[in-house]
């Protein structure tokens, strides 16, 4: 397993997360299809993310401003744009997983037809949609939000807290 991180830094309207990286994980699992599912789905509550849904990621750029995502491919490629409408595009296949701060502006930017991803959420959080510039509340949410106890991959400790807040 490869780790790739990406430092986003807000874009216009997407407050993305300049103290805490995008973490890619290229080959976290080594299957593909319902296999590779289940096994995201175990290893992510394993690690106290437990999964929510299977699915694609939407089209139009948002994020989420009440907690971190968790997302495992296991079918298909996808180009994904992360940090908002000019954001980085970033090519997935099934078996990388993606580790997105609170904030973090992503879209689905191309898919193939099979592309499809499991969702999870840190243990105890809930998960909103935003499509437009955060309130003053939500940036204190945001910054208010400590990183996971543990990593929905590795297990081990995420998100060293550094920097500054969104």
């Amino acid at each position: 397993m490869k780790t790739e991180t990406l430092q986003l830094e807000q874009k216009g309207w997407v407050p993305n997360n300049p103290r805490l990286p995008v973490l890619i994980y290229r080959g976290a699992v080594e299957a593909e299809g319902k296999k590779a599912a289940e096994t995201f789905e175990t290893r992510f509550a394993d690690h106290g993310w437990p999964p929510q849904w299977r699915g694609s990621v939407y089209d139009y750029d948002h994020y989420h401003s009440t907690t971190h995502e968790a997302l495992g491919v296991f079918a298909g490629s996808a180009t994904l744009r992360l940090g908002g409408p000019d954001g980085e595009l970033v090519d997935v296949i099934a078996g990388d997983a993606l580790v997105l701060p609170v904030g973090t502006g992503h879209s689905c930017a191309h898919a193939s037809g099979d592309f499809a991803v499991v969702g999870a959420y840190p243990e105890g959080s809930e998960w909103d949609i935003c499509t437009e510039a955060p309130s003053e509340e939500a940036f204190q949410r945001m910054r208010d939000l400590p990183p996971p106890a543990r990593d929905p991959v590795t297990g081990g400790a995420v998100f060293p807290r550094t920097g500054e807040a969104p």
